[in-house]
């Protein structure tokens, strides 16, 4: 039995870990795919977007799992942030000489500051979108009679340099939060799936490659929307 972490049980927190993280990357796509349609011109793009967040805000399934991934995102990053301080103060002193490349990645090392990273980006990222969304007054879109919440013209507007002059800091933190992710993925994704037990010889490597894949097409495909509408505003 392990007191680090949230949880008591090393075994619980390995497995919890690891679930957390693989539904955190099935959350990524399906939210990738619903930013996808900023790259929509005119009304058509305003249309789908904002259509895709009112269904994402309402629809009591997805309601649910929105909570469920609120949960996991927390638990999956405090839990790792506060393990690592604890293995610090378990080891206080450093060695002498340290290989710590010999036997892991660069990403599997500073799992915990890219993680940090992240928190830090996810935090930001709901005050200016998730918040705004659920709690202040937004600008509306009518379709066939039905007023819908603008999220599309909100985001636009921060990411457009002619509104917002902050613009260029909002794009440089998010393609920031994008790339610790992906060097959290490049580690975190294989990971996830040998914490579970899920190795063999057979098919490990083809869970590495697509998790590489993974970590490198899923942060850069987000961070090239923010990139595309500060190019293409202004």
């Amino acid at each position: 039995m392990s007191s680090s972490g949230i949880l008591k049980s090393s075994i619980a927190k390995k497995y919890a870990m690891a679930l957390t993280g693989l539904f955190l990357c099935l959350f990524l796509v399906g939210h990738l795919l619903g930013n996808l349609q900023l790259f929509i011109p005119g009304e058509e793009g305003q249309t789908a977007f904002n259509e895709y967040a009112l269904f994402m805000t309402t629809f009591p399934a997805v309601k649910v799992l929105s909570y469920l991934t609120y949960a996991s995102v927390l638990f999956h990053l405090v839990d790792g942030v506060v393990l690592t301080m604890q293995n610090h103060k378990a080891r206080p002193v450093r060695y002498a000489v340290e290989k710590g490349s010999a036997n892991s990645g660069w990403s599997s090392r500073n799992m915990a500051v890219l993680g940090t990273i992240v928190l830090v980006f996810i935090v930001t990222h709901m005050q200016n979108f998730w918040w705004k969304m659920h709690f202040s007054d937004m600008p509306t879109q009518v379709v066939d009679g039905v007023a819908l919440k603008d999220l599309h013209t909100v985001v636009l507007d921060y990411f457009n340099p002619a509104v917002n002059s902050m613009a260029a800091a909002a794009v440089a933190l998010y393609v920031l939060g994008m790339a610790a992710l992906g060097f959290h993925l490049w580690h975190g994704f294989a990971s996830g799936f040998q914490s579970l037990g899920v190795r063999h010889e057979t098919y490990t490597r083809w869970i590495e490659m697509v998790g590489k894949a993974f970590a490198v097409v899923v942060p850069l495909a987000f961070a090239s929307i923010p990139l595309y509408l500060f190019m293409t505003q202004g």
